[in-house]
């Protein structure tokens, strides 16, 4: 709740911002009308950017890999001893 909380509070602030550059002729109404518009583009670039840092640094958990390794072991031997075929068969 407090982060839906947060986030209406930075739009409410960022609309307030946006009405007041509307009113006063500190930059082109034409300008300040396109706002919204460079705000998207803005976060969406950054959006994007994060993805590729993230894809490009993303890290290898070797304790992780032999875990989940471990894990399948346990269900594959929880599944033979309940009946289950879970030989892996190349057709």
């Amino acid at each position: 709740m407090r982060h839906i909380l947060k986030i209406i509070g930075i739009l409410v602030a960022l609309l307030s911002v946006w009405i007041a550059l509307l009113r006063s002729s500190i930059i082109a109404q034409e300008n300040a009308l396109l706002l919204p518009i460079y705000f998207i583009v803005a976060l969406g670039c950054y959006g994007l950017s994060m993805v590729g840092i993230g894809l490009m640094v993303f890290p290898t958990c070797p304790n992780e890999s032999l875990l989940l390794q471990k894990d399948i072991a346990e269900a594959k031997a929880f599944l033979e001893q309940q009946g289950v075929d879970v030989s892996s068969s190349d057709s």
